[in-house]
């Protein structure tokens, strides 16, 4: 005789209502229930794809951080160079069926970095991945997108050496738009998925015919915000060109501060453009707020014309902190508080030689955009939020 306690059952144990009088007839019938949905999960899981996250050798430290925030290993990957400078790249576990990650940053010798992640995304895919997505915290040759009059650059040496060479300004028909080319290099060496941030210009997605995260640092930026600046609430938010402007205006909302914005003129080639500051900063801490710098002129132009209309501190946050050339004796000669940037590209070098730049940790909103996609789940809570 079955125990009369175990014959009250309780629906919320049960797949679904199950009734019938006799007791071990209802509980056979539970037990078959739960053992259909088992086999349903267990048949899902079969089907979803395992994932792998490989590093290039741009930024292994940021890979590495990654996947501790996900809580699993890093793939193994050799990659090597022979005699003539080619590169090689040796996937050392198998990626059939998988879902792999490759994260690897536009930094550094960026046009070796870029090939390496071509030919590891090709060697994966050829290897029978289910699917391979990029991982490209900072998009190479993204200033390379429109043909524009003027050169990316904005530096006066290189100006004046344009200007030696009879170098035509008022067109530019000729000019390459590197970001496209890029675009399709990535998506023929057969990339199904691109994660980047920050893009120097979002209309770079429309380049690509496969779908592109783009994801914004301003989550981290006003955080760090409200953690380090004791007095945020009496500060302005300055773009230093009117390019950044609608960045600069979403930062102010969200913090309930005012904005401003330089407007820069330039007459000729070999003359540095004049600054027209459009807003009132005096008696006020600026925050210039840009999505890179790479030699620093334009802000730290910007943070000495701040301090002459009266701000009493200037900051600048910037999601791409490239640096290269004369950036860095800049920034120690400059006027700023801070100089703070994410670590889309890897900042420990550029720290030590500086003590005014600090690094923002973006780490857990591409290991999140990761873990979202890889599970169908949706990413766009992170173009608000900082996942903890």
């Amino acid at each position: 005789m079955p125990d009369t306690k175990c014959t009250e059952l309780d629906q919320n144990d049960c797949v679904m209502p199950v009734r019938s009088a006799n007791p071990i007839r209802a509980r056979s019938l539970i037990r078959d229930n739960l053992e259909k949905q088992a086999g349903c999960l267990n048949l899902i899981h079969s089907r979803m794809p395992n994932i792998k996250v490989f590093s290039g050798t741009s930024h292994p430290d940021l890979a590495q951080r990654i996947v501790d925030r996900l809580g699993i290993d890093l793939g193994k990957v050799v990659t090597k160079k022979f005699s003539n400078l080619e590169t090689c790249v040796e996937i050392g576990e198998s990626v059939r069926g998988e879902d792999v990650y490759i994260v690897q940053s536009g930094s550094g010798e960026i046009n070796d970095n870029l090939m390496e992640l071509l030919i590891m995304i090709n060697a994966c895919k050829i290897a029978s991945a289910s699917r391979v997505t990029a991982v490209i915290p900072c998009f190479p040759y993204a200033r390379q997108d429109k043909k524009d009059k003027l050169p990316g650059s904005e530096e006066k040496e290189e100006s004046k050496k344009l200007a030696k060479k009879n170098y035509d300004w008022k067109f530019r028909s000729r000019a390459p738009i590197s970001a496209k080319l890029v675009a399709n290099m990535l998506s023929v060496a057969g990339a199904d998925h691109i994660i980047t941030m920050d893009l120097h210009a979002s209309q770079i997605q429309g380049f690509f015919d496969i779908p592109v995260d783009n994801l914004y640092a301003e989550p981290a930026v006003l955080k760090w915000i409200k953690e380090n600046i004791p007095e945020w609430k009496n500060s302005i938010i300055v773009s230093p060109d009117a390019g950044g402007a609608k960045r600069v205006t979403s930062i102010a909302d969200r913090l309930n501060v005012e904005f401003a914005l330089i407007h820069k003129e330039r007459k000729k080639a070999n003359e540095v453009a004049s600054m027209v500051l459009v807003g009132d900063v005096k008696d006020k801490i600026a925050i210039l707020v840009d999505d890179m710098a790479d030699t620093c002129g334009t802000i730290v132009h910007a943070a000495d014309r701040l301090v002459e209309a009266g701000a009493t501190k200037v900051y600048a946050i910037l999601t791409h902190g490239i640096f290269s050339g004369p950036a860095i004796s800049r920034i120690n000669n400059a006027c700023f508080e801070a100089v703070v940037v994410t670590n889309t590209i890897p900042q420990d070098g550029h720290m030590r030689d500086c003590p005014k730049i600090q690094c923002i940790d973006v780490s857990m909103m591409f290991a999140e955009a990761v873990r979202r996609t890889h599970n169908g789940e949706s990413v766009s809570y992170l173009f608000s939020n900082v996942p903890y």
